[in-house]
């Protein structure tokens, strides 16, 4: 993969082929993303997207074998086996989170719900103006000003929860909040972290958007070469990259003979600022 020690983690259903069944079967692409503009780091964007058969907890395992760092990530529960050894601190998504009280205020019209929303935006209120800002900068300005919003949350979502029905859709975003609220104030602690997996949701929609335009992958090894240029085209989008322009040189360079030790020339960030390898 790439180096880091602060990656987004999630996953995506694409359509397989499986010609002894006569029809496709699920597949899945795993997508770790780096991003660290946010915060001013000094790593480029990537994206790199893994298939696999299946959305077995062994998958990120496998993948993030030697991660040692911050994981964002989504509910999927598979993610906590990576903690297992203590090298891998999970930050978990506020956006999946206010998409719980979004979908139950959008179905009932509940003003806990609403209110629950509203605390939450005042949690993106701030990291509005700090993003970009350096990681000590925006870690001084939670501790100052989100750590005691998320505090006052905190104690109202466990006053809210006794107020409502246990089996409502409402109790169910409440719980789904508390039992992530480690991971959810992870961003306390460490300027780096972000409040959600958006960089790693924006890598996925391509993928999710062309279910609707394509068809599936041939076969496994189809979804190994799909995933290999998604990591390519998306890492081009990331750093400002003209895909088709890259690919092409970049294939007519390795045709020619480019060294195999001089691979790292050619990465998207790289070939962005020389422009065109053939042409430099």
């Amino acid at each position: 993969m790439f180096a880091s020690n602060h990656l987004f983690a999630d996953d995506t259903p694409i359509p397989v082929l499986d010609p002894g069944r006569g029809r496709t079967k699920t597949g899945r692409l795993w997508v770790y993303a780096r991003e660290q503009r946010p915060w001013s780091g000094p790593e480029p964007p990537a994206a790199v997207y893994l298939f696999a058969p299946d959305r077995k907890a062994e998958r990120p395992v496998s993948h993030l074998a030697g991660f040692k760092g911050v994981l964002h990530v989504d509910g999927y529960a598979g993610f906590e086996q990576l903690t297992s050894n203590g090298d891998v601190m999970l930050a978990a998504c506020w956006a999946h989170t206010r998409r719980k009280f979004y979908e139950v205020a959008e179905a009932t019209g509940s003003p806990i719900a609403t209110e629950a929303l509203r605390r939450i935006g005042e949690l993106y209120a701030i990291e509005a103006r700090v993003r970009g800002k350096s990681s000590a900068h925006r870690l001084a300005e939670r501790r100052s000003f989100s750590k005691l919003v998320a505090q006052a949350l905190h104690t109202w979502l466990e006053a809210q929860l006794t107020r409502v029905p246990g089996s409502s859709t409402l109790a169910e975003a409440i719980r789904y909040a508390l039992s992530r609220w480690d991971g959810l104030t992870r961003f306390l602690h460490d300027g780096r972290i972000e409040l959600d997996t958006n960089p790693v949701e924006r890598a996925i929609r391509p993928v999710a958007l062309g279910r609707k335009n394509h068809l599936f992958a041939g076969s496994d090894g189809g979804g190994d070469r799909w995933a290999i240029l998604c990591s390519l085209i998306e890492t081009c989008k990331l750093n400002d990259v003209e895909p088709y322009a890259y690919l092409r040189d970049v294939l007519q360079r390795m045709v020619g003979g480019h060294p195999i030790n001089r691979l790292d020339e050619l990465l998207p960030w790289n070939w962005g600022s020389a422009g065109p390898a053939a042409n430099a």
